[in-house]
């Protein structure tokens, strides 16, 4: 599909339908954003719990998934996710094929970034789901990436965030591409996944919005796996990421009975024993 963001800049995405597709059916959306993605169109995804986001598996449990090309404006990391995936939205909604109150958002790392942006700043969407998430580019630009010992000050400035220039030159542009700076506006409901031992973005970016959310009196979770770096590698975390969020977006958008875990919280020594199971 071809869309065009209110900036006049024409865009690509990649639209994949529900398994068991019904003409003039509606269903729910799931959106999973990084930078460009439309060139994954004919990539084949296999079916597996073991892929926390994989694609085959949102489409079989009956969601549409919209895989959206995002361009960066310098200096506007977070509007421009706004602007690039908002317009995506709108030009699916225009086929009618999609229920407009039953969209997620989700996405890890540069895209967890923007999965937390759109989930404070806009209200597009029912549901979120933020793996490994930037959420604070004021608090993040004196950090490291702690696994190569490379400043965050270089990859913010000349890397995907593209702000160019240092914090003090420039401190409002920091604070309105940050999630947790409009934290108080938050309406989407938003699940924030983190490995306490991620070596590329501080797993204490997710703590900080979460802890600040919650202080707002936001729906909001935080699951953090013991011991995974940046992505996660144990068989038993990554099967069980998957689930919760099928069910994370299967309350939020589908209708499903919210687990114990998301209605009432878990503790770190009951999500072990669910680990273990």
């Amino acid at each position: 599909m071809e869309y065009q963001t209110p900036k006049g800049v024409r865009l690509q995405g990649a639209l994949y339908y529900p398994a068991g597709y019904e003409s003039g059916k509606k269903y729910p959306m799931v959106v999973y954003m990084y930078e460009k993605l439309s060139d994954n169109l004919h990539h084949f995804s296999a079916p597996t719990e073991r892929e926390y986001y994989n694609p085959a598996a949102i489409t079989d449990h009956g969601y549409f998934l919209l895989m959206p090309d995002i361009v960066f404006r310098p200096r506007e990391p977070g509007l421009s996710v706004a602007e690039c995936v908002g317009a995506a939205v709108k030009k699916v909604l225009s086929a009618g094929n999609v229920d407009p109150k039953k969209i997620g958002i989700v996405g890890h790392s540069w895209g967890g970034f923007d999965t937390a942006f759109l989930a404070t700043h806009t209200n597009l969407f029912a549901a979120a789901v933020a793996g490994a998430p930037i959420t604070d580019l004021v608090s993040n630009y004196g950090n490291h990436h702690w696994g190569s010992g490379i400043a965050e000050t270089d990859h913010i400035e000349t890397g995907q965030q593209r702000m160019e220039v240092p914090i003090y030159e420039d401190l409002q542009a920091y604070i309105r591409n940050s999630a947790i700076f409009n934290v108080q506006n938050m309406t989407t409901p938003l699940l924030i996944e983190v490995g306490d031992a991620d070596g590329t973005v501080f797993f204490h970016q997710g703590v900080e919005l979460y802890n600040i959310a919650r202080r707002a009196g936001k729906e909001v979770v935080l699951i953090s796996y013991a011991g995974e770096d940046h992505g996660l590698s144990k068989k038993a975390d990554q099967v069980d990421y998957q689930r919760r969020i099928f069910a994370w977006f299967g309350h939020y958008l589908k209708g499903e009975t919210a687990q114990n875990w998301i209605a009432n919280g878990e503790t770190y020594l009951d999500h072990q024993k669910a680990l273990k199971r």
